[in-house]
């Protein structure tokens, strides 16, 4: 057994990689832009939210996991995104794409908006059964990380960081990146115990963050 606190999940078995690939095999569109509380759809499904750094590859992952290409749209300018996207997935899932974090060019008025937009959400939302943190690979987690952590924590929502553009880093510097995150998650009492390593590019952790969606209830 992997001794180590915050290990990389083990691969899933073939039934629960079954069980993802059907869920997300039903096709997954989208629902709506959300700015403003009074805004949001029902919470009547399981709700997972997808958390992360502009550039740290979100919309990638989000379309890696769909199986389509354009439907998480990334930005030319980070944190252009304002808004709260939620998809369908079946009748059974939403998957919600948070505004990205961390550009320096938002204006602080806008920043503040969003950040009371995004404590909202996480505070309000009964169906949210996680939170996927996407931290890039090459850089580890940096103090705006920190801030998303801290209020994931002061909401009570469980998160899980997902390791993105693996591919890019060599096994010695991922090693680094590793320490450097099992590290800095000790400090957070809302972090789930496993860590997921994944490349869009080379489809590497999608079935195992697939297998987790559809296993949450």
């Amino acid at each position: 057994m992997n001794a180590l606190p915050f290990p990389v999940a083990d691969p899933p078995d073939d039934a629960t990689v079954e069980r993802g690939r059907r869920l997300f095999a039903t096709g997954a569109e989208f629902l709506k832009g959300v700015v403003a509380m009074d805004g949001m759809p029902p919470a009547d499904r399981v709700e997972v939210c997808f958390a992360g750094r502009s550039n740290v590859g979100k919309s990638t992952l989000i379309n890696a996991l769909t199986g389509r290409k354009a439907l998480a749209r990334a930005s030319n300018t980070p944190g252009r995104t304002q808004e709260i996207n939620f998809f369908t997935l079946a009748d059974s899932h939403y998957l919600v794409d948070l505004p990205g974090y961390g550009f320096a060019n938002a204006p602080v008025a806008v920043v503040e908006k969003w950040q009371r937009l995004l404590k909202s959400y996480l505070a309000g939302r009964a169906t949210l059964r996680r939170a996927f943190v996407l931290i890039d690979t090459r850089h580890g987690v940096k103090p705006v990380d920190e801030e998303i952590m801290a209020l994931l924590d002061k909401a009570a929502v469980t998160f899980q960081v997902v390791l993105t553009k693996a591919d890019k880093v060599k096994d010695r510097d991922r090693e680094k990146t590793l320490t450097q995150v099992r590290g800095a998650l000790a400090g957070h009492p809302a972090a789930y115990p496993e860590l997921v390593l994944s490349s869009s590019e080379k489809g590497e952790g999608i079935a195992s963050l697939r297998s987790i969606i559809a296993t949450l209830d």
